[in-house]
């Protein structure tokens, strides 16, 4: 007769075995051999003596054994038979004696798959034991183009460093940004004292994680780790306490339950609100009321020294000619690279400002620390494609003005020859370049687009290339420094040594603001129908919203003019749509599909060029080293797993 702990197990199996069948799913353990058999395998691994965390043994490698199991391991064989005899004893040597021997397992994928050792696993996951010993051969596929496949390949250049198997994550580039949270360099090998701390902190995390209900989330516990690592400091988190840092998780588990989760297109917001009546807010900072709505700017750098910060203050003192005394505004600037932008957000907050404009990409990370800490808080940050509900995002979508710009630039060019300088590859910078592309080819077939990029650590000077292809047609900078002796931004071109202006993109931050404080002031921050359903909101404004505009040249011929005004109108109706239809990339692939336009996410998250651009996006590590670190810290923080990142700094100088 079987003993009480088999009878047990037996009905942990059949309840799994129920819920399987029920859901229509395969009620035992998967095979290994079976699963291989649809696979394309490269190489086979011996990997040696290998600690194996039990939740990461899913299945057989044969098919023998698999039907004697449930999926969650348990024995499904009666109780009366030999099998289950022959658990029991492995289960009182575990009592007696514990477990020493390895099992025999096979790696696919970071999941295991037991050769031999099925009922020790089968025991071990009974008394809730958390690893086992295993002398294990990893399997290792055919690089394919799929997430899962590209995740593995990045786990296995992870391995090579920390040896380390019990983490994952369900986004491409994870195991990159955690290495450099950690301040590991490529290729760094991971000490025993690194590797001690980690298993900590992890174990511990990992714990809080399943407590709070991450099993129900699409968000394993590596993703909710490093996301909580790239807000607060890894060492400083080492130090912490297991109350602190379930303190810390109860603070950003909103933004936890978003990961995993398609939230781009649900957070952004594309048209202004429509205005609505107001309430609270409205009563409260009316203008009869001594109250004041109180509003924080805060720049990276002074209005002197970035065209950026510029647009943003005329935005910011158009506020007060607008609201008058119902608003004050205060603007504060880093100086320097000692100043603490999070003492300053503390600092901003504590003195009771209503809204907090952070101006800067650069920014988001405090930005989200602080909103966190601080639930009170309004923050909005200037960048695109980060869907927090923590706080709010704001950009607009510059690709419409890129496109008008691309027209121009293709009618104009005399031997279909543009050149397009591009400062980072961000989120926002590939849509940008591609809807400029386009916008030639509609005016010019033949127009080819040379792609500079000015942040390259090894680049050719740009005269280089103007006077090697016989570029005469310039796409440059969008702004210029108000101090600069440097005119030359937006889109000109030279005839016979004569620089002629062309157009260039303008921002109205001022539009923005306005808008935001007026929805603020009547009560409809939260309520908007446009807002309330969204997880998340992102304001993504286009032209129509007369937040960012093209102007146009006296020097441009009146026909080139008249198309460029009937085409943004087009666009500012909604009546056409640069990344409509299909779009033919370099490669000679497609993206889009006939009488289809492309989703936000999709234009925000374009890591690709169009096939008449002569041009290549650079990884990070091409990149100087300002650059490089502001596109891996944004990296850091990027919830969608992606190649490039948010575009809030192309115009920042």
């Amino acid at each position: 007769m079987a003993s009480e702990d088999y009878t047990k197990a037996w009905k942990l199996a059949r309840s799994a075995y129920r819920e399987s069948v029920s859901r229509g799913e395969y009620p035992y353990l998967p095979a290994l051999d079976e699963i291989l058999q649809q696979v394309n395998v490269k190489t086979e691994q011996p990997l040696g003596l290998v600690t194996i965390q039990l939740d990461q043994i899913v299945g057989t490698k044969t098919a023998g054994r698999q039907n004697s199991f449930a999926t969650n391991f348990m024995p499904l064989m009666p109780e009366k038979s030999e099998f289950a005899r022959k658990w029991d004893n492995v289960l009182s040597y575990h009592m007696d004696q514990g477990i020493g021997d390895p099992i025999v397992a096979y790696e696919f994928m970071n999941r295991f798959y037991v050769l031999e050792g099925n009922k020790r696993v089968s025991v071990l996951k009974y008394m809730h034991a958390d690893s086992i010993e295993g002398s294990v051969t990893r399997i290792i596929p055919y690089p394919e183009d799929t997430l899962e496949n590209r995740i593995y390949y990045e786990f296995l250049d992870f391995y090579k460093e920390s040896q380390i198997n019990y983490i994952w994550f369900s986004q491409s580039g994870s195991f990159r940004k955690l290495s450099e949270a950690l301040g590991k360099e490529p290729g760094e090998k991971w000490t025993d004292e690194d590797l001690e701390n980690f298993k900590s902190l992890y174990t511990h995390f990992s714990a809080l994680f399943e407590a709070k209900g991450g099993g129900e989330l699409k968000a394993t516990p590596g993703d909710a780790l490093l996301f909580y690592i790239s807000l607060y400091p890894y060492e400083d988190i080492l130090q912490k306490t297991p109350a602190e840092m379930k303190a810390d998780i109860d603070r950003i588990w909103e933004e936890v339950t978003l990961i995993g989760h398609d939230t781009t297109d649900k957070a952004v917001v594309l048209q202004p609100p429509q205005e609505q009546g107001g309430s609270i807010f409205s009563r409260f900072f009316s203008q009869t009321s001594s109250r004041q709505l109180k509003v924080a700017f805060i720049h990276d750098q002074k209005m002197d020294q970035s065209s950026w910060t510029y647009g943003h203050e005329l935005g910011r003192m158009a506020l007060d000619q607008v609201f008058g005394s119902r608003i004050s505004t205060e603007a504060f600037f880093l100086q320097d690279e000692t100043t603490d932008l999070q003492e300053l957000l503390n600092e901003v907050i504590a003195a009771g400002n209503h809204l907090i404009f952070t101006t800067s990409q650069k920014f988001l990370a405090a930005s989200l620390k602080a909103a966190i800490e601080h639930p009170q808080a309004r923050i909005l940050n200037c960048s695109v494609g980060q869907p927090y509900s923590a706080i709010r995002t704001y950009y607009g979508r510059l690709y419409e003005a890129k496109f008008l710009s691309g027209m121009i630039a293709g009618a104009m060019s005399e031997n279909d020859k543009i050149a397009y300088i591009a400062r980072y590859p961000i989120f926002g910078a590939a849509a940008n370049i591609n809807a400029f592309a386009l916008g030639a080819r509609m005016t010019n077939p033949r127009a080819q687009v040379y792609l500079y990029w000015n942040s390259l650590k090894d680049r050719e000077p740009l005269q280089d290339l103007i006077s090697r292809e016989e570029i005469s047609v310039i796409s440059d900078n969008d702004m210029i420094r108000p101090a600069s002796e440097e005119r030359l931004f937006g889109l000109y071109m030279t005839r016979g040594g004569n620089l002629l202006k062309l157009a260039a993109p303008i921002w109205n931050w001022g539009r923005f603001y306005e808008r935001i404080i007026r929805d603020f002031l009547q009560g409809n921050w939260d309520r908007s129908k446009d807002i309330k359903s969204k997880p998340a909101v992102n304001y993504w404004w286009g032209i129509g919203s007369g937040i960012l505009d093209l102007i146009s040249s006296q020097n441009l011929p009146h026909g080139i003019e008249t198309l460029t005004q009937v085409m943004k109108q087009k666009i500012s109706t909604e009546e056409y749509h640069p990344f409509a239809g299909e779009i033919t990339i370099q490669g000679g692939l497609t993206k889009g599909e006939k009488g289809k336009v492309l989703t936000p996410e999709e234009i925000i998250t374009q890591d690709y060029l169009v096939r008449s651009v002569i041009g290549f996006l650079p990884a990070a590590d091409q990149l100087e080293p300002d650059v490089e670190e502001l596109v891996r810290m944004q990296a850091n923080l990027t919830p969608a797993a992606t190649k490039i990142e948010p575009d809030s700094v192309t115009a920042e100088s």
